[in-house]
């Protein structure tokens, strides 16, 4: 993969949306993202509200656009009765990666049970990477951070690219 990943961040939340909460999500993401230390650029960010519709279209708006690499959202991801970015995002992307949804589960998971009842969503929508991750910034940046080290081969695969899969290193250091 040659080039930043380009990355737009939507956050998903009717009070940030209607103007009576602040955003801590989409910042929790850009700042995970630059802790990372993967050569990346956020492109784009958005709000938009818990409705289905808006989240379905905006995540079709962005993949199209092939001006991003990765979507991704932020809140909607929960139990409550508002809560359906899955459903959305689900509904716009042609196949899942549940093993990064897997991963960020079972990273988070270990220190802070809750993490279990999140329904984070990872898959593909043309040649871009979509993860709809947590609303907390805590969840956002720990489940970013968990998948971080994956994203460049991810976004090298969508976009059909034939890269060397990632080979662990053994004790000695050598690939």
């Amino acid at each position: 993969m040659t080039g930043p990943i380009r990355v737009a961040i939507v956050t998903v939340s009717d009070g940030v949306a209607s103007g009576n909460r602040t955003d801590l999500g989409g910042p929790a993401c850009e700042k995970a993202l630059a802790d990372s230390g993967i050569a990346h650029e956020v492109v784009s960010r958005e709000t938009v509200a818990d409705e289905p519709k808006q989240i379905a279209r905006i995540v079709r708006t962005r993949s199209d656009s092939e001006e991003v690499d990765v979507v991704v959202l932020t809140g909607g991801t929960g139990l409550s009765p508002r809560d359906r970015t899955p459903e959305a995002v689900r509904e716009v992307i042609d196949f899942e990666a549940p093993g990064l949804a897997e991963k960020m589960r079972a990273e988070t998971g270990r220190d802070f049970a809750a993490a279990y009842l999140s329904r984070q969503v990872a898959g593909v929508r043309g040649h871009a990477l979509v993860l709809a991750l947590p609303g907390s910034p805590r969840g956002a940046g720990d489940c970013l951070r968990a998948v971080a080290e994956l994203l460049p081969h991810a976004v090298s695969l969508a976009r059909g690219e034939k890269p060397d899969h990632p080979r662990p290193e053994s004790e000695d250091g050598a690939a």
